[in-house]
Parts: C-alpha cells; structure tokens; sequence
C-alpha cells in the first residue's frame, strides 16, 4: 500500500491564545479550533480527608455565571467507616454553615450479591422537604478494600439571582451489605442567593479514599 507524503510547510498551522487546531477540507487541512465544550476545573483527591470543598475564586476554583451548567464527578469513593453514606451541601457568599434550605425527590433501584432481593422503587427516606442537612449521594458504602461510591451531580445557573437552584444527581455504591444500588436524584436549593461553595463529607468518619472533578460546561 502506497503511503501518501505531505510537506510540512504546506500547513497552515497559525493558532491563536487558547485555541486548538482542528482538520477541515481546505487545501491546507487545518483551523483555529475552540476547546471542547466540558472544561475540567478543578480535581480534589481524599486522604482520610474529613470534607473535600470547593469554594468559587479560592485554588483556582470556578463556580460562577462562566459557565450555565457545573458538572461535579466523583470516583472511587471510599470511606474509613463502614455503611458511612457520601453527602453534599452547598451556600453562598461568605457562609460556611452548609445548611441551605433543598427539596428533593428520590428513587433507586438494588440488586445484591446473593441474587435473593431487588427493587424497583421511590425512597422516600432519601429525600428532603425543605430541610437543611446534608444530601445522600452514594448510600452506606462499605470500607472493604473492594467497595466504594461512584457518581456525578449536574448544577444549573448556581450564579442566578433570579431563580431556585436546580440540581440532578445519579449514585452508585457498593454497599456493606453486598447490594449494588444505583440512586436518582433531582431538586432544588431554595435560594436566589449566587451559590459560591460545595462540600462532601461522609454521614460518619472521614472519607478514606476518592477523587472529585469539576467541570464548567458552556454553550449549554
């Protein structure tokens, strides 16, 4: 098979500050390109860490009207105390309280090991009614070497004066009991108030081990 040879310099490849090149079908093959429209922020990794916080305008943290949507990941959650449950919190401006009024609604579904139960079902246990204590996430996860939480919170306009701030999560644990439990979550912070600060913690004890990634997502 013949290979087919190109002279570098027959590439336009000028580029500006912050832009990228991309491929197009002009004859010198390539463009200024923006980024991609999920940009990571900031990554947070646990150590015995008793919260993971992410304030907006500290440690290069982003969590403002730059970006309309804020996508939090966290991965491998583990916690030093087994069936401890991985929660969130958030507030505003200068407070550190961590006790913003939410609403929520919640449903899972569970399968265990033994393959003897599964469920299909809302958990009303789960939810809030404008109440303030922290979220569930990932619910009683074990601290066996082999267990941990996985899963994502999407924020809406954390930044709005205007409107409530809506938020979806999904949760995934492994949990003390060998059941596999994939959660669903959706509500809102009920303030106008510009959210400027998110916590993690575990219900108890601190959290072992874990990574959380933000990310800013535009033109969304």
């Amino acid at each position: 098979m013949a290979l087919t040879k190109f002279n570098y310099n027959s590439f336009d490849l000028t580029t500006a500050a912050s832009k990228g090149l991309a491929f197009n079908s002009n004859a010198n093959g390539f463009e200024t390109s923006s980024a991609g429209s999920m940009t990571l922020i900031k990554t947070l990794t646990a150590s015995s860490s008793s919260t993971l916080s992410f304030l907006n305008g500290s440690d290069s943290v982003v969590f403002d009207s730059t970006y309309p949507v804020y996508l939090f990941k966290y991965i491998n959650v583990h916690p030093a105390t087994n069936a401890a449950t991985f929660t969130f919190q958030v507030d505003t401006g200068t407070n550190t309280n961590y006790n913003t009024t939410v609403t929520s609604t919640s449903f899972l579904s569970q399968h265990d090991e033994g393959d003897s139960a599964t469920s299909l079902a809302y958990n009303a246990a789960k939810d809030q009614a404008q109440g303030t204590s922290f979220h569930v996430l990932s619910n009683e996860i074990g601290n066996g070497n082999d267990e941990c939480g996985n899963g994502e919170i999407y924020f809406f306009n954390p930044s709005s004066t205007t409107f409530v701030k809506h938020w979806i999560a999904r949760a995934l644990s492994y949990q003390s009991d060998d059941y596999i439990q994939d959660r669903f979550f959706a509500g809102y912070f009920n303030t106008t108030t510009a959210l400027t600060r998110v916590q993690f913690k575990m219900s108890s004890g601190n959290i072992d081990a874990g990574t959380i990634k933000l990310y800013g997502i535009k033109d969304s």
